[in-house]
């Protein structure tokens, strides 16, 4: 099954063997992509489809200093040498575009302030250029401000395609802008973006209106993260959330719908993927642990249509090959996973 040809959207991928989007902080200063990313990418394109690293669409949004942008000219001309590498390879490749939100740092942003739903900060530290520094209060945004966010993610979405890419997965997960305002956690606010559902989740649609009227809705995909309490998140009622939000996504037709099924740190717990795939029509992909034969019986018994792998697929830059021959897996290199260079990103070996 893992095999078989998927439909999705407006491509139709030869394998449902995904690449995870996953930050590997190795773009260059001014958030821009280079030859090394486009190396670690187009190794992998054999994957159905490569869901890059969480991609800024608006600049002083930065948590990791070093992760790529997608709001200028010059980064979107940067971009074209990962796509035309990635398509070279006959791969397919979205970019996942996100704002961080209350995950960014004044410190790493020229001082820029973070934003969020609400005033509330993350829990715990960031890395910045002056070292470890507790995270910042966000200021609540204002209705007022919205429309330009929303704006952002569209133009960026406009940017992505004008760069080659064959997509784009807006991130709605892990405790970024959006996830900030869909879980009840973090957002307090009491306006028509804060309480019910249906308002939480309003921030979310107003941008899926925007990016699939901006580039078509099958060239949009959406990831949640009903149950992962990374950057300092919880919602009250996770089954409910993604419930409620699969039911509505299937007005916006979208290309899939990537779930992650987990939480990192085990705080959270539920079975998402039941509910999700009861409530939505379209695509669901997996993520967070799947083996080979676990993505293979969970697509054969209808729960899911694809799986994403990350740090398997970071180490394996033939996962595909690997899971179809029951060949070994190369172990992954935690302590290269944000570092600068080769090490660790494009030197793991292939069969």
């Amino acid at each position: 099954m893992l095999f078989n040809p998927l439909k999705l959207g407006a491509l139709t991928l030869p394998n449902r063997i995904l690449l995870a989007p996953l930050t590997r902080t190795r773009a260059d200063a001014g958030h821009m992509p280079n030859a090394l990313m486009a190396e670690y990418y187009a190794q992998r394109a054999s994957g159905g489809l490569l869901i890059t690293e969480c991609t800024m669409v608006a600049p002083g949004t930065s948590a990791f200093i070093n992760e790529p942008g997608i709001y200028s000219d010059a980064q979107i001309a940067a971009w074209k040498q990962v796509t035309q590498a990635v398509h070279a390879k006959g791969g397919r490749i979205f970019m996942q575009i996100w704002h961080a939100g209350r995950a960014a740092h004044p410190d790493i942003n020229g001082g820029v302030p973070t934003v969020s739903s609400s005033a509330t900060a993350a829990e715990g530290d960031i890395h910045t250029p002056n070292g470890k520094v507790p995270h910042a209060v966000p200021r609540a945004l204002t209705a007022e401000e919205i429309p330009a966010l929303v704006a952002a993610y569209a133009q960026g979405a406009k940017n992505a395609i004008a760069a080659g890419f064959d997509g784009v997965e807006v991130h709605g997960a892990n405790g970024y802008l959006i996830d900030q305002f869909l879980r009840d956690t973090p957002n307090q606010r009491t306006d028509a973006y804060g309480g019910s559902l249906e308002n939480r989740a309003r921030f979310l649609f107003e941008v899926l209106t925007a990016v699939t009227a901006a580039i078509g809705a099958d060239k949009v995909g959406l990831r949640l993260s009903p149950l992962n309490s990374y950057n300092s998140m919880k919602d009250s009622d996770p089954l409910a959330f993604i419930g409620f939000l699969a039911e509505k996504l299937n007005a916006f037709n979208l290309a899939y719908l990537h779930v992650m099924r987990a939480d990192f740190f085990g705080a959270q717990q539920g079975d998402v993927l039941t509910v999700a795939r009861e409530k939505y029509k379209g695509v669901i992909v997996g993520n967070m642990g799947y083996t080979g034969e676990e993505a293979e019986a969970a697509i054969a018994a209808g729960t899911l249509d694809a799986v994403a792998f990350g740090t398997a697929f970071l180490a394996n830059p033939d996962l595909p090959a690997r899971i179809k021959t029951k060949a070994p897996l190369n172990t992954p290199d935690q302590t290269t996973f944000y570092s600068p260079g080769a090490k660790g990103y494009t030197d793991y070996p292939t069969l």
